[in-house]
This record gives C-alpha cells, structure tokens and sequence, in this order.
C-alpha cells in the first residue's frame, strides 16, 4: 500500500475512532471521570494505539476530555461554572448570530436551510430518540450562525457544537416541545429582517433553556460540584 493510502486509510481510522468515542461520551458510555486507558479503547476497537492518539487531541479541543501529565485521557465533567460558563459563551455568539442573520435577510438573504433545520428537529422529536433530538437541535443553532455570513463566527459555533450536543443530550427531560417551539420563534424573527426582535428572542430562549438546565442536571445528580 502507498504511503498516500496508508495516510488516508489511518485518518478514516483516526475520525471513526473521533466518532465513536464523541458519540460514546455524549451517551454517556463513557461517564464523566472515566479514564480513556489506551489499551482497553485498541482492543475494544480492535485497533492500534496511533488512531486513538491521533483522535484524543481533537476529543480535547472539542471540550469532552481533559490530557493529564502522563496519564490516560479522562472524560470531562460538567460543574455548576462550566454549564454557566457555556451558556454565557452561547450568550455572545448566538444573540449576535441572530441579529446577523436578521440583517441579512432583510438584505435578501434566503432562509431556506433555517426552514430545512426546523423541518428536521420536527422529524427528530418524532423519532423520540434523544441522540437524534440533540443533534438536530445543535444543526438548527448552527445554522443561524451560517446564515449570517460571517465564517467567523460560524468557525467559533462549530467549535461549541459538541458541547451544546452533550448538554442538550443529558438534559433531554426538558421539554423539548416547548424548546421546538422557541426556534420556530427564532426563524418567526430572524424573518421579519428586525435585528433587535430577533436577539430578544434568542436572549430569552437561550437564558430560559439555562436555568432549566442546570435544574434538571442537579436532579439527576449530573452536576460533579
């Protein structure tokens, strides 16, 4: 095999392992404090040790482990500041996110894939299957950010994503019916081109899915503080 092959054949490998550790995490397969020992991950994978090298520094970036000084990688835990610390970070992106993409629809930007989002969180609640609700809801939030045009900002909310997942994943008691229909009144004000209805919406959805958040995660004992 080439070594152009090789490479392609070991990245495949690095992101599936990526995948299905990210996957395996927000399930909570690997609870928060699990130690990601190398040799147990190789053989449950029936892998060698390169790809889960190579995978576990992206986990990192990511947000779901912490690297210790010679030590395995250890799966993330959510305290009381770490949940207020994501929200006040969704706080700055996504309000302004809203207000960008109400500019540029009022300059005619096209709210096609908003809709298509929506659509799918709709089909996602009816799967009744958590995973699927949680993903669909961190698309629609990207989404936004797409839509204002700036990379930038869409960079820095893919870099959020997987958190966000997480955390909607563990906090799926909410009621998610109610959450669908506070996106629906997000397109509703992005629509109407009005930048400061659009982050008024965005402000009180996202500060009412906060407390509710870390009520429910106190309740199922979640919150490690």
């Amino acid at each position: 095999m080439s070594s152009v092959n090789t490479d392609g054949a070991r990245s495949l490998s690095s992101r599936m392992v990526y995948e299905s550790l990210r996957e395996g995490i927000i399930r909570g397969t690997y609870p928060q404090g699990t130690r990601l020992a190398e040799q147990r991950l190789a053989t449950e994978f029936n892998i060698s040790r390169v790809p889960l090298r190579e995978a576990v520094p992206r986990l990192e970036v990511d947000g779901f482990v912490r690297t210790l000084p010679r030590r395995s990688a250890v799966v993330n835990s959510w305290t009381a500041q770490t949940v207020h610390e994501l929200f006040d970070v969704r706080l700055c992106l996504e309000v302004g996110a809203a207000r960008y993409a109400a500019r540029q629809v009022a300059a005619g930007a096209r709210t096609d894939r908003l809709h298509q989002a929506l659509d799918d969180a709709t089909r996602g609640l009816q799967t009744r299957d958590v995973y699927v609700v949680a993903e669909q809801s961190t698309e629609f939030h990207e989404v936004i950010a797409d839509l204002t045009g700036n990379e930038l900002m869409r960079s820095m909310m893919r870099s959020l994503a997987g958190r966000m997942m997480w955390l909607f994943y563990m906090t799926s008691d909410l009621d998610n019916v109610a959450a669908h229909q506070d996106h629906a009144d997000i397109v509703t004000a992005i629509e109407t081109g009005n930048e400061r209805l659009a982050e008024s919406v965005a402000y009180a959805h996202i500060e009412r899915d906060r407390h509710e958040s870390v009520e429910v995660l106190r309740r199922h004992g979640l919150l490690l503080d």
